[in-house]
């Protein structure tokens, strides 16, 4: 359950990403205390268009593992057709595993 702090400053988060975001797909993450998700969404049909998650890939320490999510998206956004996308860090802070997510997604082929 998030607190209501973790709330305000997530939904402050999406906000500013519905501004920029236009017609992109937006790449959501999760990060718990033991795993990352990440996934792609289609805001305008609801839809989930890509996703990986830790749980499939583990290797080595977290920031490893969040980084091996973020090229697993990417491989399975390129799929989908999909190369650009706006980044969707919720609540919390880009830095650590949400950080080298991202920059693994963007090695992978995803521009945001």
């Amino acid at each position: 359950m998030a607190t209501q702090t973790a709330v305000r400053r997530k939904l402050r988060a999406r906000r500013k990403v519905r501004v920029v975001a236009g017609e992109r797909p937006r790449l959501s993450v999760f990060r718990s205390s033991k795993h990352i998700y990440a996934q792609i969404i289609d805001d305008s049909t609801g839809t989930t268009l890509a996703a990986a998650s830790s749980s499939a890939v583990k290797t080595g320490t977290k920031t490893d593992t969040a980084a091996a999510v973020g090229r697993a998206l990417a491989e399975a956004a390129a799929a989908r057709g999909v190369k650009q996308v706006v980044f969707d860090r919720g609540q919390y802070k880009y830095h650590g595993r949400v950080k080298a997510l991202a920059e693994a997604a963007r090695e992978g082929g995803l521009d945001f």
